[in-house]
């Protein structure tokens, strides 16, 4: 692969973002072997966390504007389906069965901003800045703006993307874009020390189904979201994971996922 360097650490899963020189923009070649990495440890049971960060200065500064430029070339239909590459990127990451963790030790801008949202958990270096810039260019937020509305509400993100203003990491932690912030020094061991945690002391299964049923609750009447809790409610009571960890506790057994 071109552009991602991975390896894995104890059953953590890291993904680097190698295109230092371009701020780790994206394009269509980033954006595949993204997909395809995380298609390969979807179902690696060696993998339970997935970590993705950048080389360099930037995590990502979003869409490759040179490659940008190019596709303004294209037919409608062929810039439809380089978005919906992008999307499905985007869609697979919200949806992924894995935690994914963002490891954020540059500025995360535009779609590198939502590609570092979309993720489950966020954590940034204080020198790290955030935004969605694309008005400033004449373009839109469009995959990002849909995932950033769920994750932290209109008035937030109107806030962001109508500005196209750049925030602090402190400002980001506020706001719910991120989750922590951490001094530079610390980040790498800080995130491989909690995604450590994660595979130490959650279970899989469990977080795999809260994650879908988080998803897919915010569709749903409050009487639809209750019935289909209370059916996976009594599916999770059959489940090994929940046997054994049931029985762990009651034992008195350690237990480590």
């Amino acid at each position: 692969m071109k552009t991602i360097i991975t390896n894995i650490e104890g059953r953590t899963g890291i993904i680097t973002l190698n295109r230092p020189e371009k701020r780790n923009a994206l394009n269509q070649e980033l954006v595949s072997e993204l997909k395809g990495q995380l298609l390969a440890w979807q179902d690696e049971p060696s993998v339970k966390t997935i970590v993705i960060k950048g080389s360099g200065k930037a995590f990502c500064a979003g869409a490759d504007l040179e490659y940008l430029q190019q596709l303004q070339k294209n037919t409608y239909e062929e810039n439809l389906a380089d978005s919906n590459h992008l999307k499905e990127l985007f869609f697979m990451i919200y949806d992924y069965p894995k935690t994914i963790i963002a490891c954020v030790q540059g500025h995360a801008i535009a779609g590198g901003c939502g590609l570092a949202n979309v993720c489950d958990f966020t954590f940034s270096v204080p020198e790290a800045k955030f935004g969605y810039t694309e008005v400033k260019i004449g373009f839109v937020p469009a995959m990002v703006l849909v995932f950033l509305i769920r994750k932290i509400g209109e008035a937030r993100a109107k806030e962001l993307l109508l500005s196209g203003e750049l925030i602090t990491a402190e400002r980001a932690e506020i706001i719910g874009i991120v989750n922590k912030v951490v001094d530079k020094d610390e980040l790498g061991e800080y995130v491989l020390e909690f995604a450590e945690k994660l595979n130490n002391t959650n279970s899989g299964e469990s977080i795999s189904i809260t994650k879908k049923m988080i998803h897919k609750v915010q569709n749903m009447t409050i009487d639809e979201a209750l019935n289909y809790a209370s059916e996976m409610n009594a599916k999770a009571r059959a489940t090994d994971d929940c046997k054994t960890g049931i029985d762990s506790f009651l034992s008195k057994k350690p237990l480590t996922w």
